[in-house]
């Protein structure tokens, strides 16, 4: 069992990496090696203390020598869930399961828009975790809607289970290198999810409505609320204090997932609070 693991690798969860190696704490730092695609595209930070004039490569660099100097690795892997099991914590990410005593939720931003019905049907038939829930739709009709290439990894995963398969990638339809009977590659986009008890149809921005007896979303990034059951948030944000600390005891928030401004000066500085408060907790 981790004393914590990080799950997001841009500024904020690289601070609270760094803090915790010092710290000489046992963590885990889960994200992507390349950090995120906000870091890498900024074409010019100016107010990053003491790195004057410094672009979004140039500090992907410094990470990434900082990360390497420490001996900190990132686990590449995508977040599925996170369960609170009172004094510890179980995290599933792809097909592994990680134990912590704590969590520092460094996630960003998910600005991608819901569709009508997505929150509706929560657990009612629209699942996040292909790992967790495909075993229920064994043999049946799902529809699954990949953010990025990323995505197909788990879908040939779904389709070796499902009978049929209707994929909606959000990116351009000719990058997909999906070829398999059962798998129906639909290029319009998902607008609305319908049902009754549960969800049973799901409609493009045609109007063609195709039945279904799940869908799951498969985003680069999830909400925390959807990732920790009873995770208190304003809107997009998670609630935190001035120690970083959630509503939940042995979690805590830093960076651009705790609100405004997303900066990067902030997103550093939340992360070494927030490493620092774990080493309190884990202390207490």
């Amino acid at each position: 069992m981790y004393d914590c693991i990080i799950v997001g690798s841009s500024v904020a969860g690289i601070s609270a990496a760094i803090n915790l190696k010092i710290r000489k704490k046992d963590f885990l730092l889960l994200g992507n090696k390349d950090f995120s695609p906000k870091v890498q595209k900024a074409e010019l930070i100016q107010n990053y203390v003491g790195m004057p004039d410094i672009s979004g490569c140039e500090l992907s660099g410094a990470l990434k020598e900082h990360l390497e100097k420490m001996k900190i690795e990132i686990t590449e892997a995508r977040v599925n869930s996170i369960m609170s099991l009172g004094d510890y914590f179980m995290l599933s990410a792809g097909s592994d399961v990680y134990e912590s005593k704590t969590i520092i939720l460094a996630t960003g931003v998910e600005f991608s828009k819901k569709i009508e019905g997505e929150d509706t049907f929560l657990g009612r038939g629209v699942s996040y975790c292909a790992t967790c829930d495909g075993m229920f739709y064994r043999g049946k009709t799902i529809a699954v809607v990949g953010s990025s290439k990323e995505a197909e990894k788990e879908l040939w995963y779904l389709a070796e289970l499902a009978n049929t398969v209707y994929y909606f990638p959000l990116y351009k339809a000719e990058e997909t290198a999906v070829k398999q009977e059962n798998i129906t590659i639909v290029s319009e986009r998902p607008v609305k999810l319908s049902g009754k008890e549960r969800v049973t149809e799901i409609e493009d921005k045609t109007g063609k409505i195709w039945n279904i007896d799940g869908v799951f979303f498969l985003k680069d990034a999830l909400a925390p609320s959807a990732l920790l059951n009873g995770l208190e948030n304003d809107g997009m944000h998670i609630v935190v204090d001035r120690n970083m600390r959630t509503n939940i005891p042995g979690c805590f928030a830093c960076g651009d997932c705790t609100g405004r401004p997303y900066q990067y000066m902030k997103a550093a500085g939340e992360g070494n609070i927030a490493a620092h408060s774990v080493v309190d907790f884990l202390t207490n």
